[in-house]
């Protein structure tokens, strides 16, 4: 009971903090949240016990592809490359999220 009670207060720390994102990464962050509830099934590459460092970058690429279709034409070559490297961190912390969470919602260790 009380590992409960400490899980479901680090997950709402944990949302909270991301609350404080700034706009453009909650742009990012919801678009990885989508993407990565298509991959939320028993099996998935998400759920590896060690995920490739490819996979990672594969679903990188699949993020920036939806963010450029979404809108965020104009940027530079240069501009992309810094986003796709923030688009890595984002995603990295969100499969951790997905991971550690049970049907419930409460992050699980």
């Amino acid at each position: 009971y009380r590992s409960r009670e400490k899980e479901a207060m680090l997950l709402r720390d944990l949302e909270y903090l991301q609350e404080m994102y700034p706009m453009e990464a909650k742009r990012y962050q919801k678009v990885i949240a989508e993407i990565l509830n298509r991959l939320d099934y028993e099996g998935s590459v998400i759920y590896d016990e060690y995920p490739d460092k490819w996979q990672i970058y594969r679903l990188t690429q699949v993020v920036l592809d939806k963010l450029k279709q979404d809108g965020s034409a104009g940027q530079t070559e240069q501009d992309w490359d810094r986003t796709a490297e923030f688009v890595q961190v984002l995603l990295c912390g969100e499969i951790y999220k997905k991971r550690h969470m049970n049907q419930n919602g409460i992050l699980k260790f």
